[in-house]
């Protein structure tokens, strides 16, 4: 693409050179006007045929001749040079698009995000952090351009449509977050992805206070009000500062000393069956369990040492990063 910029630039200028010696070569040679000269020069070089403005000389006759022979050339040059550029810039995002696409056919257990707005990119820049696998749907143009940018997966359309959310893999996907700013077009995003998944996880946004019931009648799982969220942590921030500051250090992605992490333990993992006093988490790896979530019943907060775990379940883990990393592989691993 860079070649072909390059020389349609080289091409522009010569079209630009070859008329303006053609030009200042009639006004020196047969003395003619400013505008006289440029279009003679023109229809030369476009071979239209059309009459002469003047008779020519037979100085005027011999310089026509050279214009003829080297400005049609660079004139066919440049014009190849375009087509050049033209073509191979749609292909370029022809096939850029195809492989976009090929990538996101491929993609299983992953999340779609509705939405690139302000929390919506905010979402992305997390789970490209993690990483985490993920695609986007977006229908503004402008909103796509910033994606490509970003070298994020995205779909250029309506979430509300179904082609769009099987493009998505909706059917493959672990879940999908629904942040669009209309509180309508949330509900009927829910709708339309629990009627083509009935059992993936979905996370909508609300704006409004009546949005929340609305939104979870359309079988969103959780809705979050990004405004109460803010208002809150706002609140919390004066009244209890400590414990706002310790939630940071133990969410925050980028910390490498604490962290609060959620583990799955699977079938295959030798936690299976034995209590978390015999696991060792806390002897071995310095970390705190301080919750687990069993199937659908209550989560469970600070677990006593007998609890005995079992498959499915999810771990609450507190403590530095690197001990979390082996615990998840333990969870994972037999």
């Amino acid at each position: 693409m860079h070649s072909s910029t390059r020389h349609l630039k080289l091409a522009l200028l010569a079209i630009c050179t070859v008329v303006s010696i053609g030009t200042f070569g009639y006004m020196l040679i047969e003395g003619w006007s400013l505008l006289d000269s440029l279009y003679m020069s023109v229809v030369t070089l476009a071979t239209v045929g059309y009459r002469e403005v003047h008779l020519l000389s037979t100085s005027g006759m011999i310089f026509t001749i050279f214009l003829i022979v080297f400005g049609v050339g660079i004139i066919a040059y440049s014009i190849g040079s375009f087509a050049q550029f033209m073509v191979e810039g749609h292909l370029q995002k022809l096939l850029g698009r195809r492989q976009v696409e090929k990538k996101i056919a491929k993609l299983t257990g992953h999340y779609i995000v509705c939405g690139f707005g302000r929390i919506g990119s905010i979402i992305c820049r997390e789970f490209n952090e993690r990483p985490c696998p993920f695609v986007v749907i977006e229908q503004h143009g402008d909103y796509c351009e910033k994606i490509a940018a970003e070298g994020y997966l995205y779909i250029q359309g309506n979430a509300t449509e179904d082609d769009v959310l099987l493009a998505a893999g909706i059917e493959r996907a672990r879940g999908l977050i629904t942040v669009v700013t209309s509180d309508a077009d949330n509900v009927y995003i829910t709708l339309t992805a629990r009627g083509l998944c009935p059992d993936v996880y979905i996370l909508s946004r609300a704006g409004d206070e009546g949005s929340e019931k609305k939104l979870s009648r359309a079988g969103a799982t959780k809705v979050i009000s990004p405004y109460n969220i803010g208002a809150s942590r706002m609140a919390q921030a004066i009244l209890r500062p400590s414990v706002m500051d310790f939630i940071e250090i133990a969410t925050a992605g980028q910390n490498l000393e604490l962290q609060l992490e959620e583990i799955l333990v699977q079938n295959a993992s030798r936690l299976v069956g034995i209590s978390l006093e015999q696991t060792g988490v806390r002897k071995e790896f310095g970390l705190i369990i301080v919750g687990i979530r069993s199937g659908t019943a209550p989560m469970i907060f600070n677990p006593a040492a007998e609890t005995v775990i079992v498959a499915g379940d999810i771990l609450i883990a507190l403590g530095p990063q690197p001990s979390i990393v082996k615990l998840e592989n333990i969870a994972r691993a037999s």
